[in-house]
């Protein structure tokens, strides 16, 4: 099957956040936005289908989910990543970001701390302060273009009191895919310490070429307690139906997260995202695989472009994600000033690297999930940008 990821979809008008938005954020609507992490690409086409064919029965009620929801999701993180797992350890949620919310409060007590590895994507921030608990900082390092986790930093954390680690694997915005070793040191640690790890995957279909995203729950011993949010939204472009879940094999921490839903009367059961979670997981691996042929070469399109004509602007090689981290340092401007250049001399919106704590400074996250004339035409800008600093 062919898939044409070059179409050109006019998004203006359609409500939507990372275009008819643009305008709020940046001050500005004459740019090529690249900063929300939804993609320009039509959904599969199955997953359209299955929405018009709901759409066609013309009562929207209250809606259960349907055994076949189910078995989608657990044949999917059986053939995709290895991972079987059982139907009572399945919790629905309206996304990803409540996910987070939802368990700090499920799972840990008011004033106790959970550690957040920066930079790192804003509500993992946000999910700890909102809810009373106390912020702890285990940043990542930046070792020879590549981020590696501190861990004796982070043994550190953990002894001092943390009950629960964030972790986002794979990472956005650094695009590190987490390899068996630390993740296999960071379960050690987390044994050791009877501490909780909530595992974000929602960008877990989204690896490189030679690189295999290992779900942190599959390399779980006796004595590790691990929560995973898992979503089709990042994967198959569709975000705004506001689905997710989250993988508990722990009795106790089901329950308790359901109890948190139940008080805050969260229903996560809305007919259109359930038809549309189903048949991405069920129909959607085509478009997916077409998906990624086409990101890694936005990736490597980006990457031989900078070496080739941006200099000061380093890529920080991402294994995951169609979110690229941009190590803008060299160009010596500071944060307010980098960011008037993109938005006002380039005309090009990407996300701030200080919007994902402290380590983003002199940062910016380029997306990447738009056609690649629009790739094309942003780093031209942006060259020509730099260009005509150099000539005043």
């Amino acid at each position: 099957m062919t898939f044409d990821f070059d179409r050109e979809i006019p998004r203006a008008g359609t409500a939507s956040v990372k275009h008819d938005g643009a305008a709020a954020t940046f001050g500005s609507a004459d740019l090529i936005p690249m900063w929300v992490a939804d993609m320009d690409f039509a959904a599969p086409e199955a997953i359209t289908r299955a929405l018009m064919a709901r759409a066609a029965h013309p009562i929207y009620g209250y809606t259960l989910y349907p055994d076949s929801m189910y078995e989608a999701l657990m044949s999917w993180l059986k053939k995709r990543h290895g991972w079987e797992i059982e139907r009572d350890w399945i919790v629905m949620c309206p996304g990803v970001v409540p996910a987070l919310h939802a368990t700090i409060l499920a799972v840990t007590q008011p004033d106790e701390s959970v550690i957040v590895q920066n930079p790192v994507y804003a509500p993992f921030f946000s999910s700890v302060t909102t809810t009373g608990r106390r912020l702890v900082l285990n940043p990542l390092r930046l070792e020879n273009g590549r981020y590696a986790m501190d861990f004796d930093h982070l043994e550190q954390c953990v002894a001092d009191g943390a009950r629960l680690l964030m972790l986002c694997s794979p990472h956005n915005p650094v695009g590190r895919v987490w390899g068996l070793d630390e993740l296999g040191r960071l379960l050690e640690i987390a044994r050791k310490h009877d501490l909780i790890v909530l595992s974000d995957e929602i960008h877990a279909d989204l690896v490189y070429p030679g690189v295999r995203h290992t779900a942190l729950a599959t390399l779980a011993m006796d004595g590790n307690s691990i929560i995973t949010a898992v979503a089709p939204s990042k994967t198959f472009n569709i975000p705004g139906l506001g689905l997710s879940a989250l993988i508990v094999p722990n009795p106790a921490h089901r329950a308790a997260l359901r109890r948190v839903f139940d008080q805050l009367h969260v229903s996560a059961a809305n007919p259109f995202s359930i038809a549309a979670f189903e048949a991405a997981y069920r129909e959607g691996e085509p478009w997916l695989q077409s998906l990624l042929a086409y990101l890694n070469e936005n990736r490597d399109f980006v990457r031989n472009y900078l070496i080739n004509n941006i200099r000061n602007i380093h890529l920080i090689e991402p294994e995951g994600t169609y979110l690229l981290w941009l190590d803008c340092r060299a160009l010596g401007m500071k944060d307010e000033e980098l960011q008037r250049f993109f938005v006002q001399e380039a005309r090009v919106g990407m996300s701030a690297g200080t919007i994902f704590g402290n380590g983003g400074t002199g940062f910016m996250r380029m997306n990447i999930g738009t056609p690649r004339r629009n790739v094309a035409t942003a780093l031209d800008r942006i060259k020509s940008a730099l260009e005509a600093r150099r000539r005043v």
